[in-house]
C-alpha cells in the first residue's frame, strides 16, 4: 500500500472525532430509554449539555504531552514513526504545540502526524465544530444500556451520523451517571475516506483531571485491502490545569459548543 493524501485524511478524521459539543433536544433523534435505566434518554441528553457547558466554561488553560505513534504493516512494506509534541490551551479555542522530538518514518511524520495537528485548527473553524458536533443535528441517539461498573453508573448510548460527514462515526459512547461526561466511544468512521481502506475501528477513552474529563487515548485500527493493517494510537499524558473559572461564577445564558476538538479532537471538557 502507498500511503496517500486519502490515507492521511482519514487518519486526521479518526482522531478528530469528538464527544466536545453541546447536544440539544430534539425530539425526531430521541427514542425510548432502556429498561432499568435511572433516567431517560432526553434527560441524560439534558444534562450532558448543561455539565458539558460548565466545564467548558470553567476551564481556561491547561498544559499537556502526546505521543503519537503508527504501525502499519504490509504491502509494499513495514513502516512505522512516533512524534512527541507539547501542547498548551488557552480557552476559548486556542492552541499552540511544540515538536519534542519524532522518529521513524518521514512520510508517517510529515503527511500523517503534522496534518493531525492542523486538523485540530481546521475542525474548530469555519462552522466546522457545529458540523462535526456530537449533537442531534448531527447524530440519532438510541439507549443501549445502562450499566454498572466499579466507578459507578453508565449510560450505554448507540450514535447514527445523519450525513457521511469524514468526522462523524455510527456506534457506542459511554456516559458517567454522575457527572454527564463522555468516557468512551466504540466506533467506526460514518464515511470510509479511502477505496484502500476496508475496514476501520475506532476506540477513544477519557480520565478525570482536577475535575475536567480529558482525553487519554486514541486507537484507531484499519485493515488494507491489500492485506496489510495500519494502527494509530494518541497517548495524552501529564496534564496540568493550569487556570479555571468557579462554576458558580459563569454566566448565566445559552449553551456554548465545549472547548477545542479532540479529538480534538474531541472535554467534558473533552479536548
Amino acid at each position: 500500500m502507498r500511503w496517500t493524501g486519502r490515507t492521511a485524511a482519514w487518519l486526521l478524521s479518526t482522531t478528530l472525532i469528538t464527544v466536545s459539543a453541546a447536544m440539544a433536544q430534539s425530539a425526531n433523534s430521541l427514542r425510548t430509554s432502556s429498561p432499568g435505566s435511572p433516567l431517560s434518554l432526553e434527560e441524560v441528553i439534558r444534562k450532558v449539555q448543561q455539565k458539558n457547558h460548565e466545564r467548558a466554561e470553567a476551564l481556561r488553560q491547561f498544559q499537556s504531552t502526546r505521543i503519537y505513534r503508527l504501525k502499519y504493516l504490509g504491502f509494499p512494506g513495514d513502516r512505522d514513526a512516533e512524534m512527541v509534541v507539547n501542547v498548551s490551551y488557552q480557552s476559548p479555542g486556542k492552541k499552540e504545540f511544540s515538536i519534542v522530538s519524532q522518529t521513524g518514518s518521514k512520510f508517517i511524520l510529515n503527511h500523517v502526524f503534522r496534518k493531525l495537528l492542523e486538523g485540530e485548527q481546521e475542525a474548530a473553524e469555519n462552522g466546522n465544530e457545529h458540523r462535526t458536533a456530537l449533537s442531534p443535528d448531527n447524530y440519532e441517539f438510541r439507549m443501549d444500556s445502562y450499566a454498572v461498573s466499579p466507578a459507578g453508573g453508565e449510560y450505554v448510548l448507540e450514535v447514527t451520523p445523519k450525513s457521511d460527514n469524514k468526522f462523524l462515526y455510527r456506534g457506542k459512547i459511554w456516559v458517567d451517571a454522575k457527572d454527564f461526561a463522555v468516557t468512551q466511544i466504540k466506533a467506526e468512521p460514518a464515511k470510509n475516506p479511502s477505496f484502500w481502506i476496508k475496514k476501520t475501528e475506532i476506540e477513544h477513552r477519557y480520565e478525570k483531571v482536577d475535575g475536567f474529563w480529558l482525553p487519554l487515548e486514541n486507537h484507531s485500527e484499519s485493515v488494507i485491502r491489500l492485506g496489510g493493517r495500519a494502527t494509530l494510537t494518541i497517548e495524552y499524558k501529564d496534564y496540568k490545569v493550569v487556570a479555571t473559572h468557579p462554576l458558580d461564577e459563569l454566566p448565566k445564558g445559552d449553551e456554548k459548543p465545549l472547548l477545542g476538538r479532540i479529538p480534538p479532537p474531541s472535554s467534558s471538557s473533552q479536548q
